[in-house]
């Protein structure tokens, strides 16, 4: 009973219980003055809504292009101040990381919130709970922060969309800005090339999702302490992210 309540409360959404073909597209580490345009521009010519997970330090450094995201009726959520692993941070620096990222996208922000690098902890999402926010997580992910090609990525989110799916991909990558992979090109080939062969499927926001079915909650817990090490190897050598 204790864990059917605790994961109603402060479970994770992955995805929708729907038998409708609909579906979300997120993009996370944004946004990108150049890639992020070019997006909205695939996303309008299919009439397709999304959400963009923001970095709070970009979104300050682009603020046109936050403005351009919320006029074409995207949804934006917050995506932390500059894209920390949270489960290494204080409470203090968590809840501080959610304010000073929802300051810079003001009114534009949802209470969306996706952890950076979808590290999460109990305490981590306690703290994101206590701030008033929904945890999103995904439930297809393409890994098209490395250097696939845009059939690699094409490839991988039509053998696994499915209704009430939500897709994680990237309009930009802010871990790697002075590294290789930060080029968005093959993946917003993918998204345009999914778009036109599903015709059939409506891609919405994530609020919008969740309205059409039942949201799926997991009591999501990611990256130990020697993964987080890993993985932050990788990066410093040009790997993911």
């Amino acid at each position: 009973m204790f864990r059917r309540i605790a994961r109603r409360f402060l479970g994770t959404v992955t995805r929708v219980n729907t038998t409708a073909s609909v579906a979300a597209l997120t993009f996370d580490d944004g946004p990108h003055p150049e890639y992020t345009p070019r997006l909205l521009e695939i996303l309008e010519r299919h009439g397709a809504r999304a959400t963009f997970f923001m970095v709070g330090k970009r979104a300050e450094k682009y603020p046109e292009v936050v403005a351009e995201v919320a006029r074409r009726g995207h949804t934006i959520g917050n995506h932390s101040w500059n894209h920390p692993s949270f489960p290494r941070l204080t409470g203090s620096q968590r809840r501080q990381q959610l304010r000073h990222c929802a300051s810079v996208l003001a009114d534009t922000g949802a209470r969306l919130f996706r952890p950076p690098f979808g590290h999460q902890d109990t305490a981590s999402r306690l703290d994101a709970w206590i701030l008033g926010y929904d945890v999103i997580a995904w439930s297809i992910l393409a890994d098209d922060w490395l250097d696939h090609s845009p059939d690699q990525v094409f490839d991988t989110l039509s053998e696994r969309v499915r209704p009430g799916s939500i897709i994680l991909l990237h309009d930009a990558l802010f871990c790697a800005e002075n590294q290789k992979h930060l080029d968005r090109a093959a993946t917003l080939e993918a998204v345009d090339r999914l778009l036109t062969a599903y015709p059939s499927y409506e891609f919405v926001t994530v609020p919008e999702l969740m309205q059409r079915g039942r949201p799926v909650r997991q009591w999501w817990q990611r990256q130990g302490e020697a993964e987080w090490l890993d993985r932050q190897k990788s990066w410093e050598g040009g790997g993911e992210y």
